[in-house]
Protein backbone atom coordinates (compact mmCIF):
# COMPACT_ATOMS: atom_id res chain seq x y z
CA UNK A 1 0.00 0.00 0.00
CA UNK A 2 1.23 3.26 -0.93
CA UNK A 3 0.52 5.22 2.48
CA UNK A 4 1.58 8.85 0.99
CA UNK A 5 -0.53 8.76 -1.98
CA UNK A 6 -3.48 7.60 0.26
CA UNK A 7 -3.25 10.59 2.66
CA UNK A 8 -2.43 12.62 0.09
CA UNK A 9 -5.75 11.78 -1.93
CA UNK A 10 -7.78 12.52 2.13
CA UNK A 11 -6.16 15.90 2.07
CA UNK A 12 -7.41 16.70 -1.00
CA UNK A 13 -10.87 16.09 -0.01
CA UNK A 14 -13.03 19.00 0.65
CA UNK A 15 -13.00 18.62 4.52
CA UNK A 16 -10.32 19.13 6.83
CA UNK A 17 -9.09 15.84 7.33
CA UNK A 18 -8.22 15.28 11.62
CA UNK A 19 -4.76 13.78 12.82
CA UNK A 20 -4.91 12.82 16.26
CA UNK A 21 -1.96 12.96 18.37
CA UNK A 22 -1.27 9.93 19.71
CA UNK A 23 2.35 8.72 21.86
CA UNK A 24 2.63 5.05 22.33
CA UNK A 25 0.40 1.75 21.04
CA UNK A 26 -2.31 1.74 23.83
CA UNK A 27 -3.23 5.65 23.23
CA UNK A 28 -3.44 4.69 19.58
CA UNK A 29 -5.77 2.01 20.62
CA UNK A 30 -7.84 4.15 21.72
CA UNK A 31 -7.76 6.51 19.02
CA UNK A 32 -7.91 4.24 16.08
CA UNK A 33 -11.64 3.22 17.32
CA UNK A 34 -12.81 7.05 16.32
CA UNK A 35 -10.57 8.62 13.88
CA UNK A 36 -8.38 6.71 11.01
CA UNK A 37 -5.42 9.16 11.06
CA UNK A 38 -2.73 9.66 13.05
CA UNK A 39 -0.28 12.67 14.38
CA UNK A 40 2.77 10.81 15.79
CA UNK A 41 3.19 14.30 17.58
CA UNK A 42 7.00 14.72 18.93
CA UNK A 43 5.48 15.91 21.95
CA UNK A 44 3.85 12.93 23.26
CA UNK A 45 6.81 10.89 22.25
CA UNK A 46 9.30 12.90 24.32
CA UNK A 47 6.95 12.57 27.02
CA UNK A 48 5.88 9.34 27.23
CA UNK A 49 9.11 7.31 25.78
CA UNK A 50 11.65 9.98 28.01
CA UNK A 51 9.59 11.30 30.28
CA UNK A 52 10.76 15.01 29.29
CA UNK A 53 9.62 18.15 27.35
CA UNK A 54 9.75 18.31 23.65
CA UNK A 55 13.40 20.25 23.24
CA UNK A 56 15.13 18.22 21.54
CA UNK A 57 15.44 14.65 23.22
CA UNK A 58 14.37 12.20 20.20
CA UNK A 59 16.87 9.83 18.92
CA UNK A 60 15.76 8.64 15.34
CA UNK A 61 16.15 4.90 15.80
CA UNK A 62 13.34 5.71 18.79
CA UNK A 63 11.11 7.16 16.58
CA UNK A 64 11.39 4.73 13.70
CA UNK A 65 11.10 1.59 15.94
CA UNK A 66 8.25 3.33 17.22
CA UNK A 67 6.63 3.52 13.58
CA UNK A 68 7.42 -0.04 12.69
CA UNK A 69 5.47 -1.01 15.70
CA UNK A 70 2.36 1.10 14.83
CA UNK A 71 2.03 0.08 10.98
CA UNK A 72 1.53 -3.06 11.52
CA UNK A 73 -1.23 -2.97 14.30
CA UNK A 74 -2.90 -0.44 12.29
CA UNK A 75 -2.21 -1.40 8.69
CA UNK A 76 -4.69 1.14 7.11
CA UNK A 77 -4.30 4.67 8.82
CA UNK A 78 -2.47 7.15 8.01
CA UNK A 79 0.56 7.66 9.78
CA UNK A 80 2.00 11.54 9.61
CA UNK A 81 5.26 11.69 12.09
CA UNK A 82 7.03 14.56 13.68
CA UNK A 83 10.54 14.39 12.60
CA UNK A 84 11.69 17.42 14.45
CA UNK A 85 14.13 19.44 12.82
CA UNK A 86 15.44 16.11 10.77
CA UNK A 87 17.75 15.61 13.69
CA UNK A 88 20.09 18.35 12.44
CA UNK A 89 22.12 17.07 10.14
CA UNK A 90 20.71 17.37 6.19
CA UNK A 91 22.20 13.52 5.69
CA UNK A 92 20.39 12.13 8.88
CA UNK A 93 17.17 13.52 7.91
CA UNK A 94 17.28 12.17 4.41
CA UNK A 95 18.11 8.81 5.84
CA UNK A 96 15.11 9.06 8.70
CA UNK A 97 12.89 9.67 5.78
CA UNK A 98 13.50 6.54 4.01
CA UNK A 99 13.41 4.51 6.94
CA UNK A 100 10.21 5.71 8.26
CA UNK A 101 9.12 5.60 4.32
CA UNK A 102 10.28 1.38 4.59
CA UNK A 103 8.40 1.31 8.17
CA UNK A 104 5.14 2.61 7.10
CA UNK A 105 4.64 6.24 7.38
CA UNK A 106 2.61 8.18 5.61
CA UNK A 107 4.40 11.87 6.13
CA UNK A 108 6.38 13.48 7.69
CA UNK A 109 6.73 17.56 9.07
CA UNK A 110 10.25 18.73 8.95
CA UNK A 111 10.57 22.31 11.05
CA UNK A 112 12.89 25.26 10.15
CA UNK A 113 14.08 25.17 13.92
CA UNK A 114 17.63 25.25 14.97
CA UNK A 115 18.95 23.55 18.52
CA UNK A 116 17.85 24.09 20.87
CA UNK A 117 14.25 23.70 19.65
CA UNK A 118 11.63 23.71 21.24
CA UNK A 119 7.44 23.01 20.71
CA UNK A 120 6.03 24.85 18.39
CA UNK A 121 3.71 26.78 20.70
CA UNK A 122 6.66 27.60 23.34
CA UNK A 123 8.87 30.96 23.59
CA UNK A 124 12.07 30.99 22.56
CA UNK A 125 12.57 29.60 19.18
CA UNK A 126 15.51 30.17 16.89
CA UNK A 127 14.90 29.49 13.26
CA UNK A 128 17.68 28.66 10.60
CA UNK A 129 18.19 31.11 7.76
CA UNK A 130 15.43 30.25 4.90
CA UNK A 131 18.00 29.05 2.46
CA UNK A 132 19.83 26.39 5.42
CA UNK A 133 16.26 24.90 5.58
CA UNK A 134 15.07 25.30 1.84
CA UNK A 135 18.43 23.17 1.24
CA UNK A 136 17.30 20.66 3.91
CA UNK A 137 14.05 20.71 2.68
CA UNK A 138 14.58 20.12 -0.99
CA UNK A 139 17.58 17.28 0.05
CA UNK A 140 14.45 15.17 2.02
CA UNK A 141 11.85 16.23 -0.63
CA UNK A 142 14.33 14.52 -3.18
CA UNK A 143 14.98 11.56 -0.64
CA UNK A 144 11.48 10.31 -0.41
CA UNK A 145 8.86 8.27 -2.51
CA UNK A 146 5.57 8.45 -2.28
CA UNK A 147 5.57 9.70 1.26
CA UNK A 148 3.93 13.40 1.99
CA UNK A 149 6.43 16.27 3.31
CA UNK A 150 5.17 18.78 5.48
CA UNK A 151 6.78 22.31 5.53
CA UNK A 152 7.20 23.67 8.72
CA UNK A 153 7.73 27.45 10.14
CA UNK A 154 8.33 28.27 13.48
CA UNK A 155 8.58 32.14 12.57
CA UNK A 156 7.15 34.30 15.03
CA UNK A 157 7.83 37.60 13.35
CA UNK A 158 4.89 38.53 11.10
CA UNK A 159 6.30 39.78 8.12
CA UNK A 160 8.92 36.36 8.30
CA UNK A 161 5.72 34.37 8.83
CA UNK A 162 4.42 35.36 5.14
CA UNK A 163 7.81 35.18 3.58
CA UNK A 164 8.65 31.54 4.76
CA UNK A 165 5.51 30.33 4.35
CA UNK A 166 5.50 31.45 0.57
CA UNK A 167 8.76 29.84 0.35
CA UNK A 168 7.87 26.77 1.64
CA UNK A 169 4.88 26.82 -1.14
CA UNK A 170 7.14 27.44 -3.73
CA UNK A 171 9.33 24.39 -2.64
CA UNK A 172 7.64 21.59 -3.69
CA UNK A 173 6.66 20.77 -0.27
CA UNK A 174 3.34 19.00 -0.05
CA UNK A 175 1.51 21.00 2.53
CA UNK A 176 2.84 24.30 4.60
CA UNK A 177 2.32 24.57 8.48
CA UNK A 178 2.90 27.46 10.50
CA UNK A 179 3.15 27.00 14.00
CA UNK A 180 1.86 28.75 16.59
CA UNK A 181 -0.43 30.79 14.55
CA UNK A 182 -2.15 33.28 16.81
CA UNK A 183 -5.48 34.22 15.11
CA UNK A 184 -7.86 33.43 12.28
CA UNK A 185 -6.71 36.43 10.92
CA UNK A 186 -3.62 34.67 10.30
CA UNK A 187 -4.66 31.55 9.06
CA UNK A 188 -6.28 33.76 6.30
CA UNK A 189 -3.47 35.54 5.73
CA UNK A 190 -1.16 32.14 5.67
CA UNK A 191 -3.77 30.94 3.23
CA UNK A 192 -3.47 33.78 0.85
CA UNK A 193 0.40 33.99 -0.39
CA UNK A 194 0.74 29.74 -0.14
CA UNK A 195 -1.40 29.68 -3.06
CA UNK A 196 -3.24 26.07 -3.87
CA UNK A 197 -0.37 24.58 -1.54
CA UNK A 198 -2.42 22.35 1.20
CA UNK A 199 -2.16 24.05 4.35
CA UNK A 200 -2.01 22.27 7.64
CA UNK A 201 -3.15 23.66 11.54
CA UNK A 202 -1.80 22.38 14.32
CA UNK A 203 -4.30 22.43 17.64
CA UNK A 204 -2.55 22.18 21.42
CA UNK A 205 -4.63 22.94 24.30
CA UNK A 206 -2.88 25.83 26.11
CA UNK A 207 -1.16 26.79 23.21
CA UNK A 208 -0.90 29.59 21.27
CA UNK A 209 -3.22 29.12 18.56
CA UNK A 210 -6.95 29.72 18.70
CA UNK A 211 -9.38 26.65 19.24
CA UNK A 212 -11.29 26.13 16.40
CA UNK A 213 -14.09 22.97 15.21
CA UNK A 214 -12.85 21.27 11.61
CA UNK A 215 -16.08 22.95 10.28
CA UNK A 216 -14.26 26.57 10.80
CA UNK A 217 -11.13 25.17 9.44
CA UNK A 218 -12.78 23.95 6.71
CA UNK A 219 -14.04 27.55 5.99
CA UNK A 220 -10.54 29.08 6.10
CA UNK A 221 -9.15 26.56 3.67
CA UNK A 222 -7.42 24.59 6.23
CA UNK A 223 -6.78 21.04 4.30
CA UNK A 224 -5.25 19.28 7.56
CA UNK A 225 -5.51 19.67 11.46
CA UNK A 226 -3.66 17.83 13.87
CA UNK A 227 -4.59 17.68 17.54
CA UNK A 228 -1.26 17.20 19.10
CA UNK A 229 -2.00 16.53 22.89
CA UNK A 230 -5.51 15.59 23.39
CA UNK A 231 -4.71 11.74 24.56
CA UNK A 232 -1.61 12.64 26.29
CA UNK A 233 -3.46 15.19 28.71
CA UNK A 234 -6.62 13.26 28.78
CA UNK A 235 -4.38 10.35 30.21
CA UNK A 236 -2.49 12.75 32.62
CA UNK A 237 -5.47 13.98 34.13
CA UNK A 238 -7.10 10.30 34.44
CA UNK A 239 -4.54 8.61 35.57
CA UNK A 240 -4.02 11.20 38.44
CA UNK A 241 -7.68 11.34 39.14
CA UNK A 242 -7.85 7.49 39.65
CA UNK A 243 -4.75 7.23 41.94
CA UNK A 244 -6.42 9.97 44.04
CA UNK A 245 -9.87 7.87 44.25
CA UNK A 246 -7.23 4.67 44.73
CA UNK A 247 -5.57 6.75 47.93
CA UNK A 248 -8.91 7.72 49.02
CA UNK A 249 -10.22 4.45 48.95
CA UNK A 250 -7.70 3.27 51.08
CA UNK A 251 -6.30 0.67 48.20
CA UNK A 252 -9.80 -0.40 47.38
CA UNK A 253 -9.82 -0.97 43.60
CA UNK A 254 -13.56 0.58 42.17
CA UNK A 255 -16.65 -1.95 41.13
CA UNK A 256 -15.75 -1.18 37.43
CA UNK A 257 -18.82 -3.70 36.91
CA UNK A 258 -21.03 -0.87 38.39
CA UNK A 259 -19.05 2.39 37.00
CA UNK A 260 -18.88 1.16 33.68
CA UNK A 261 -14.95 1.80 34.01
CA UNK A 262 -12.49 -0.14 32.18
CA UNK A 263 -11.20 -3.44 33.37
CA UNK A 264 -8.72 -6.30 32.19
CA UNK A 265 -11.70 -7.49 29.84
CA UNK A 266 -12.41 -4.31 28.06
CA UNK A 267 -8.43 -3.57 28.17
CA UNK A 268 -7.85 -6.76 26.45
CA UNK A 269 -10.98 -6.39 23.97
CA UNK A 270 -9.37 -3.33 22.68
CA UNK A 271 -5.86 -4.89 22.55
CA UNK A 272 -7.05 -7.73 20.50
CA UNK A 273 -8.10 -5.44 17.73
CA UNK A 274 -4.66 -4.73 16.66
CA UNK A 275 -4.10 -8.63 15.56
CA UNK A 276 -7.44 -8.76 13.92
CA UNK A 277 -6.50 -5.54 11.82
CA UNK A 278 -3.01 -7.27 10.87
CA UNK A 279 -4.99 -10.83 10.28
CA UNK A 280 -8.34 -10.52 9.87
CA UNK A 281 -9.09 -13.76 8.99
CA UNK A 282 -7.13 -14.93 12.42
CA UNK A 283 -8.84 -15.60 15.63
CA UNK A 284 -7.59 -14.28 18.37
CA UNK A 285 -7.94 -16.99 21.85
CA UNK A 286 -7.18 -15.14 24.90
CA UNK A 287 -7.09 -17.20 28.52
Amino acid sequence: MRHGNALREEVGSPRTTPLIGIYDMYSASIAARHYDGFFVSGFGFAASHYGLPDIGFIAWPDMVAFVERLRPAFPAHHLLVDIDDGYVDPEVACHVVRRLERAGASGVVLEDQKRPRRCGHADGKLILPLDEYLRKLELVLASRQDMLVVARTDATEEEEILRRAAALAASGADVVLVDGVRSVEWIRKVRSVIGDTPLLFNQIAGGKSPSLSLSELTELGVDIAIYSTPCLFAAHHAIDSALTDLKEADGRLPNVAKSGGIGVAGSTKLLEQNIRRHHPERKVVTA
